[in-house]
Formats: structure tokens, C-alpha cells, sequence
């Protein structure tokens, strides 16, 4: 597809006279410009429901989530990535980040990565892609060749295969298992895809990692009972998580994380329901770590 044929690279008519505006008027353009995105994402709600299912059932088995993309949609994948351990207390190495050119693309534009399909490729034998994985491949244009390379492996390897993209995608017909296409349409600045596209690839990406993580059990309500109290910030944000859980007094509260070194779903099955550390484990672990699964089971039945 040629890059005049892409919707994300049209002229967009509504901000022809933005460079004539004063700031106010320059900032509701982009505005009600971005208004536009959250509606195209609900869209593809269904595709995106599908892909967080099927991602879901792989990481149950031990499977990863692997992001790949070239340039913002790259780097958008590592943001994604990065959060997932601190905020959910996942191994660093559960969801992964790729974008083309390597490290050094992060924070530098490198020429050119972006058109080697096979260094896509190679990018996902190096972290020893298996069947068991998920690879989205995340591409504004569609027709990315680092992002189809790395797809087409995963492919052919029994990996499960995600592709976002803000335009119609023939160049991933036959590649990926699920599509997901938020058509935003033309940006406030002609062909400057880290605006809407960007914002619309990022959407999707909180979805997809959120509501995986739910599903795996990391949240309890909507509390990430899951947190790594690894510095005070978080420490903090341990206590009042328990605190929201239970109701139980503070002092109660900083007794039971010292005893569970902080382990939040562990503080609250056991303030919940009285059990010790060693009968709150049992219980976790009976109900593979889901904190309502525990206090459910512990309400059913009785607890040796």
C-alpha cells in the first residue's frame, strides 16, 4: 500500500488554518481532534476482548507477552512493558518490549530500522520466541516490515499473533490472529502518527495489559493487590491497598505486611479471614492467587 493510500497520512481538512490560530483555538483543534480517538478504540472493543482472551489462556500456561513495533509504536510497547512489574508484580521478563534498532531506538531515531522484516525476526529468536507466547505487532501504517517480519515468524513458529494498526490492513491478511484497527483517521499534523494513531495504539495497550493482568489474577476489585513494595512510595501505596481491602485498624495492618514481608494479597486473606500466614498461603495457593477465590472458598467451607 502506497503511503498516499494511508488514512493516517491524509491531509486532514478540519486543521488546515491551524498554524493561523491563536493557542486557544490551536489546542481545542487538536482537542476535539482527540476526541475522536476513545470512540475509534471502543470500536474494536470485540477484537480486543478476543486478543486479551487468547493472550490470557498462553500466559496461564507460562506463555509471554511480547510487544514489537518500530519508532512511537516501539517505544509506546516498552512503556507498556516496563510498568507491568512494578505495577502487578510480574517477572520482569513476563512482558517484553521490542522496537526496531534495539536499546539505542528508545531514545534515538535510527534510520532505517524500521524497514529489515528480518531483523524482526531475529529480534524474537533472541528472546527465544516459543508457541507458547503472544506477539502484537504494533505499526500506525500497517505495512511496517521489522513489525511483519517479526509477525510472519511468529507465525510460522505456533506463536499467537495480535496486529495494531490505525489503518486497513491487507499487508497482515493471513499473518495474525486477531486484528485490531482503531481508525482514527488524519492527524491534527499531516502524517504525524505519534499524535492520534499513538494515542490509540496506547489505549489499546492498557487494555490488553490491564485486563490480562485482571484476569491472572493481579487484581482484587480494582486494587493491585499484586504491588512490589519495593520502595516508600509503594510501601505506602501497600498500606492503604489493605487498608481499602479490609478496614482493619493501622496498626493491625503494618503488623500483618511485616509478618508477610509486604505481601499485600497474602495481608488481606489473612485479615479477611483470620487465618495465620502459613493457613493464608495454603489458601492462596489453593485458589492459584485469586484473593477473591480464597475468601470465597474460605466462606464455603472450613478451614483446617
Amino acid at each position: 500500500m502506497e503511503i498516499i493510500q494511508l488514512i493516517t497520512e491524509e491531509r486532514n481538512q478540519e486543521t488546515v488554518d491551524i498554524d493561523r490560530l491563536d493557542t486557544v483555538d490551536m489546542l481545542k483543534k487538536i482537542n476535539n481532534e482527540d476526541k475522536k480517538v476513545a470512540l475509534a478504540v471502543e470500536k474494536e472493543i470485540p477484537n480486543i476482548a478476543r486478543a486479551i482472551d487468547f493472550i490470557v489462556e498462553r500466559m496461564q500456561k507460562g506463555g509471554r507477552l511480547i510487544y514489537i513495533g518500530a519508532g512511537t509504536s516501539g517505544r509506546l510497547g516498552i512503556v507498556d512493558a516496563v510498568e507491568c512489574p512494578p505495577t502487578y508484580g510480574i517477572d520482569p521478563g513476563v512482558v517484553i518490549g521490542l522496537i526496531a534498532g534495539g536499546d539505542k531506538a528508545i531514545k534515538d531515531a535510527i534510520e532505517g530500522a524500521e524497514d529489515n522484516a528480518e531483523a524482526g525476526k531475529q529480534d524474537l529468536i533472541n528472546i527465544n520466541l516459543n508457541s507458547k507466547d503472544s506477539v502484537v505487532g504494533i505499526t500506525a501504517s500497517g505495512r511496517t516490515p521489522y513489525v511483519i517480519g517479526a509477525l510472519q515468524y511468529a507465525k510460522e513458529i505456533g506463536a499467537l499473533t495480535v496486529g495494531i494498526s490505525c489503518n486497513p490492513n491487507p499487508s497482515f491478511e493471513g499473518i495474525v490472529d486477531v486484528m485490531i484497527t482503531p481508525i482514527v483517521g488524519p492527524e491534527v499534523i499531516m502524517g504525524s502518527t505519534r499524535m492520534k494513531a499513538g494515542t490509540a495504539q496506547k489505549l489499546v495497550l492498557n487494555m490488553l495489559s490491564t485486563c490480562a493482568m485482571i484476569k491472572l489474577g493481579k487484581v482484587y476489585s480494582n486494587l493491585m493487590v499484586d504491588v512490589k513494595a519495593t520502595n516508600e512510595k509503594l510501601i505506602n501505596r501497600a498500606r492503604r491497598i489493605v487498608k481499602i481491602a479490609t478496614n482493619a485498624d493501622d496498626e493491625l495492618i503494618e503488623k500483618k505486611l511485616k509478618e508477610t514481608n509486604y505481601n499485600v494479597k497474602l495481608t488481606i486473606v489473612m485479615l479477611i479471614t483470620g487465618l495465620n500466614t502459613d493457613e493464608g498461603s495454603k489458601l492462596l495457593d489453593l485458589a492459584n492467587g485469586y484473593v477473591r477465590r480464597a475468601i470465597e472458598i474460605y466462606r464455603g467451607r472450613d478451614m483446617v
